[in-house]
């Protein structure tokens, strides 16, 4: 299992504008095939700081992900939101244990 974690950033005043290519591309994710958890949370004390999680069945999974028509269109909207400060982390984890 992949875990990826980590955040982006962009201006406080364009989170309205965002929001519908951010659901696009959780509704999107989420339904892929291999996709386990996928999610974006706005931090509450740092407007503009985009919290993310993601959690793929394997390589081959998140590599399929990132040839997507959705990811594609995700990154190309970027520059116009004014996203940047990208700062993601793969992670290999085992089995999930309750704690």
């Amino acid at each position: 299992m992949l875990l990826i974690v980590g955040t982006v950033r962009l201006p406080p005043e364009n989170l309205s504008e965002a929001r519908p290519a951010m659901e696009t591309m959780v509704a999107s994710s989420r339904a892929e095939d291999g996709c386990e958890e996928y999610c974006y949370a706005e931090d509450v004390l740092d407007p503009g700081l985009i919290h993310i999680k993601e959690m793929w069945r394997d390589q081959q999974a998140l590599d399929r992900h990132f040839a997507t028509e959705h990811i594609a269109a995700w990154r190309a909207a970027w520059p116009g939101l004014g996203i940047g400060d990208r700062n993601l982390r793969i992670y290999e984890v085992g089995e999930p244990r309750k704690t």
